[in-house]
This record gives structure tokens, C-alpha cells and sequence, in this order.
């Protein structure tokens, strides 16, 4: 639900875990409920940012509509979409943004650990049976085998450059001008030594086509 009072709950709590007085970037994660009652919840996150308890207000997960709508109510700092070379279908969200002066700050860029390098058919067929990812079509046949063969000209690009198919694939996204920053989850120290270094890592015209060679 998107009420005011819900927000205010959800920002009540989220000072209290981040045991910080002020918040930098607060966003709605769904646009659940009605249109109304995401119009509502949208004035409510407006109102705190006008009270000065948030410095900026975004969204996520939001379709064109779905911010247009909200901009007529309060300007939109930042979206969080999901994006990757699996999910690449952006559509007019990237452009509307880039139009509009939003930031971008996409999440699962490696689909989940799909692009990391680190997942096999093997792995796939042995997840956990409460994983949600065992359902997933992107990680079942036909889709899996493809996503491997995308993996491995990750992995090719990467070796040119001493670089793991994760930080090519985040990088990936990072080139697209709309997007301002990725979020990256990772389980362990190790884990995240492979991919920081995607932030700075360039990928040229040459190895885009590459990498994208086959995508749907």
C-alpha cells in the first residue's frame, strides 16, 4: 500500500535502521495499489522531501505512464529499473529519462548471477528448491543454454582485458548514456573484488557487437 501514513511508517523505520536524521535518496520500489493510491503515496514522499527529512525522492520499477504521472506531482530525482543484457528491452524508459533529466540507477545488471560466470547447467539444475530463480525461464531450456552462450563472449571480451564476464556485463550497462549507476549484490568480499572494477572498465563499439551478437 502507497498511503501517506504507510510512507511515513516506512520512512520512520528506515531512520531508524540507517540510524541517520536525514535521508539522501528515498524511493517507492512498486507502484502497488490503485493509481489513486500511488498518487497518494508519491505526495506523501513530495511532502517529506518538502519538510526536509529526504534530500531527493524516486521511484522504481515504474512504466513511462507510471512517471509521468508522478511528475505532475512532484519532479522525480531518480528511477530503478531492472537491466541487463537478459532484461535490455527498455523500451522508452531509458530515452524518456535521459529526455527528462533523470537519473538512472539500474539494478541486476548481471541478472541475478546468471552473467557472472559463476553459473552452469549444473548449478541451475541443483539450486535450491525455494530459489525463485529454479522457476525462472531464463534459467531453464531453451533460454539457459543461450544465456551461457552469452556468458561465454562475456568471458571473451573479458580475458582481453583481465576482466571478470561480470564486470563486462555491468559495464555493459554503464555504457548506456541514460544510466547513471548500477546497483551490484554480492554475497562475499571475494565476490565483490570481481566486479568493482566495471566502473571504470570502457568497452569499445567493436566489443559491444560482439557481446550482443544474438540477442533477442
Amino acid at each position: 500500500m502507497l498511503k501517506a501514513d504507510s510512507i511515513r511508517r516506512e520512512w520512520r523505520g528506515s531512520l531508524r535502521r540507517l540510524r541517520v536524521a536525514v535521508i539522501d535518496l528515498y524511493q517507492i520500489h512498486w507502484p502497488t495499489g490503485s493509481a489513486t493510491e500511488t498518487d497518494e503515496g508519491w505526495a506523501a514522499m513530495a511532502q517529506l522531501q518538502r519538510e526536509g527529512k529526504v534530500r531527493w525522492i524516486g521511484v522504481s520499477n515504474f512504466d513511462v505512464e507510471q512517471l509521468q504521472r508522478a511528475q505532475a506531482i512532484a519532479p522525480i530525482t531518480a528511477l530503478q529499473p531492472p537491466y541487463s543484457l537478459i532484461r535490455h528491452e527498455s523500451g522508452e524508459i531509458l530515452p524518456f529519462c535521459q529526455r527528462e533529466g533523470m537519473g538512472v540507477i539500474v539494478y541486476s545488471p548481471m541478472a541475478s548471477g546468471l552473467l557472472t560466470g559463476a553459473m552452469t547447467r549444473e548449478r541451475a539444475a541443483n539450486l535450491a528448491t525455494d530459489d525463485w530463480r529454479r522457476l525462472d525461464p531464463e534459467f531453464n531450456e531453451p533460454k539457459l543454454s543461450q544465456n551461457l552462450a552469452l556468458v561465454e563472449r562475456l568471458r571473451a571480451v573479458g580475458a582481453r582485458h583481465g576482466r571478470s564476464p561480470g564486470e563486462v556485463a555491468i559495464a555493459w550497462t554503464l555504457r548506456h548514456p541514460a544510466v547513471t549507476g548500477a546497483i551490484v549484490g554480492t554475497r562475499s568480499a571475494k565476490q565483490v573484488e570481481g566486479v568493482m572494477g566495471a566502473g571504470d572498465f570502457r568497452l569499445s563499439q567493436e566489443e559491444i557487437a560482439a557481446i550482443e551478437r544474438g540477442l533477442n
